[in-house]
């Protein structure tokens, strides 16, 4: 299996999937730090009354640099989970490597497992590094709200993601060509977030109590049970921030507005994901072992 691991990072970087997302990386978080420096500025022409004000626009502003970041952060991982993953398997039997592979004294259990490894740690990998290089942005220009328990908990939010979406990428190209589930997984998260921005609308602007906006929220729910990507970035950011202690202290809706909240998902919900996450993975597996390769 860690053969397998190991070829799994050489084939990313040979394909040079890796190569052009950090070279995105980087034009993204040179345009996010001139952003940021912009926002940061204002801050320190603003004069306060007392250092209560002073506290409280220092969150704002981090947390507006900060959901700035994360919002087209988490397209960055999610992108790169699907895109590394889509065609592992309609791909490689297309060609005809998974042949030559299986005769091998290979179980296919530790193909597929040394694969998914490979595929998420190497996603982690980036994540990680993405989510330090935002925080280190938001801390020089504004300072980064929240403990090392909050952002502890928000990291692996964040990271959560890779696994679920590489699990359910690599299910799919059990069954789909390697275009058909590309565009079947872009699709299915482009889903996941417009139901995440629906919910946001309607919180923002109080739509919930409208009995004729009711069906929308609810496909919107059903939207996120399909695809939690978005929900957890949702709770990923209400970790970060502490939008719980913080209710009625500051207004969360004018801070974030599109960018943040929205909707925060409940630890049910977490539990879901887990569970989700974990079915596509057995399905996955399930899937393989059948497969006429």
């Amino acid at each position: 299996m860690i053969t397998i691991i190991g070829s799994t990072w050489k084939e990313l970087l040979r394909k040079r999937v890796m190569l052009l997302t950090l070279l995105m990386t980087v034009i993204f978080l040179f345009a996010f730090w001139f952003v940021a420096k912009t926002i940061g500025v204002s801050l320190q022409e603003s004069h306060f009354s007392s250092d209560i004000q002073h506290m409280f626009a220092v969150y704002e502003r981090s947390a507006m640099i900060l959901s700035l970041g994360f919002f087209f952060g988490s397209f960055v991982i999610a992108f790169l989970s699907i895109f590394s993953s889509f065609s592992v398997i309609a791909g490689e039997a297309e060609q005809g490597v998974l042949q030559a592979l299986m005769t091998r004294p290979l179980s296919r259990l530790s193909w597929y497992m040394g694969r998914w490894i490979g595929f998420v740690s190497w996603g982690i990998g980036y994540a990680a590094l993405l989510f330090i290089s935002i925080l280190l942005v938001s801390w020089a220009h504004a300072g980064i709200p929240g403990d090392i328990v909050s952002l502890t908990r928000s990291f692996a939010l964040f990271i959560f993601v890779v696994p679920l979406l590489v699990s359910l990428s690599m299910l799919g190209s059990c069954h789909f060509s390697s275009t058909g589930n590309g565009v079947l997984m872009t699709m299915l998260y482009g889903a996941g977030w417009l139901g995440g921005m629906i919910e946001k609308v309607a919180g923002s602007i109080q739509l919930d109590q409208n009995i004729a906006i009711k069906p929308l929220l609810t496909i919107a729910g059903i939207m996120s049970l399909v695809m939690p990507a978005d929900s957890l970035q949702n709770r990923m950011q209400a970790e970060l921030f502490a939008v719980d202690a913080l209710q009625g202290l500051v207004n969360i809706g004018s801070i974030f507005g599109f960018f943040g909240v929205g909707q925060v998902p409940s630890n049910a919900f977490l539990m879901y994901s887990a569970g989700y996450m974990l079915v596509m993975l057995l399905l996955g597996l399930w899937s393989f072992r059948r497969k006429d390769l």
